[in-house]
C-alpha cells in the first residue's frame, strides 16, 4: 500500500483539538444507529474521544476498539479511557488497510467500522474502503471538504491557509476534499447501498473562535503543517507567521465566523 503521511501530525495543539471531538459533534449521523451490545472498530481513533463516546453508547455489553498508526497517540487514548472509567474500550496500534477482527471471534465482522477524518489522509482510499467492507457490516465515514470552508472575514492570509491545507494534503498523497468523494469511492469499492449527506462545524462564538483560531495560532508555526509546507516548498516561515497572526486576529474579532462542510457515508453490502 502507498505510505501514509499524516498531514496534521501529533503536536499538542493538534491532539488537544482532536480530543474535543465527540459522537454529538463529529458523528451525529451515526448516533441513531448505535445500539447496546454493538461491536465497533474505530479506525484512525487519534486521542480516542469519539471512541470512548461510542463505547459509552453501546453499553457494557458492547465492545469498541480504536486503532491508530501512532503508538504515542494510542497511549494518550488509553490514558483518557482510564481517566474516564470506560472499560469496554481498547486501543491498539493498527493499519487502516488491514483492520483487525473482533478478538472473541476471528471469523466475525464488526457491526460498525467507523472512521472520522481518515480517508482524506490515505493514498489508496478505495483499498481502505474495501478492507473495511470485508471487516464490517456497516461502514460509517465522515471527511471534510476543505475547499468549501467558509471564513469571514476572509483575509488574504486565511484564504492562503485554505489553499495550503489542500496543497499539503495533495503533496502528502491525500485529498483535502475527500468528503465530497466518499459516495463515489464507496460505490467504486463495491458497496451495494450508500447513504450520504453532510454535517457541519461552525465556529463563531467567542469560545468557538478561541478554540479553532487558537489551535491554528500554534499549528501554523509548530505542527506538521509547518514542517510539511516547509519540506514541500509550499510556504516559508514568514508566510506561516502571517497565517498564525491572522488566526489570532480572527479569534478576537466578534464578527468572526467560520463553517466547515463534512460529507458522510453509511455504506453496506
Amino acid at each position: 500500500m502507498t505510505a501514509t503521511v499524516y498531514s496534521h501530525g501529533h503536536h499538542a495543539s493538534v491532539v488537544g483539538a482532536h480530543a474535543a471531538r465527540t459522537v454529538a459533534n463529529s458523528a451525529a449521523y451515526l448516533s441513531p444507529l448505535l445500539e447496546p451490545g454493538m461491536r465497533i472498530l474505530d479506525v484512525g481513533c487519534g486521542p480516542g474521544s469519539i471512541t470512548i463516546d461510542l463505547a459509552r453508547r453501546v453499553g457494557e455489553r458492547g465492545t469498541v476498539v480504536g486503532i491508530d498508526a501512532s503508538a504515542e497517540v494510542v497511549e494518550t487514548a488509553r490514558a483518557a479511557a482510564a481517566q474516564a472509567g470506560v472499560t469496554n474500550v481498547a486501543f491498539r496500534v493498527g493499519d487502516a488497510y488491514d483492520p483487525p477482527r473482533p478478538e472473541d471471534d476471528a471469523a466475525a465482522r464488526w457491526d460498525v467500522v467507523h472512521a472520522h477524518q481518515v480517508l482524506q489522509h490515505l493514498g489508496e482510499p478505495l483499498a481502505a474502503l474495501r478492507a473495511w467492507r470485508a471487516a464490517g457490516e456497516l461502514v460509517a465515514a465522515r471527511d471534510v471538504v476543505y475547499s468549501a470552508t467558509t471564513i469571514h472575514p476572509l483575509t488574504p492570509e486565511l484564504a492562503r491557509w485554505r489553499e495550503l491545507v489542500l496543497a499539503l494534503q495533495a503533496a502528502n498523497g491525500g485529498d483535502g476534499d475527500a468528503g465530497a468523494k466518499l459516495k463515489a469511492w464507496a460505490r467504486a469499492a463495491g458497496f451495494a447501498q450508500v447513504e450520504t449527506d453532510v454535517e457541519t462545524w461552525c465556529f463563531e462564538s467567542q469560545r468557538g473562535r478561541a478554540f479553532w483560531g487558537g489551535q491554528w495560532v500554534e499549528r501554523a508555526l509548530h505542527s506538521a503543517f509547518a514542517d510539511g509546507t516547509e519540506r514541500h516548498g509550499l510556504a516559508d516561515a514568514r508566510e506561516r507567521q502571517a497565517i498564525s497572526d491572522a488566526w489570532a486576529a480572527w479569534s478576537r474579532d466578534d464578527d468572526g465566523w467560520m463553517a466547515m462542510l463534512h460529507g458522510w457515508i453509511l455504506a453496506r453490502g
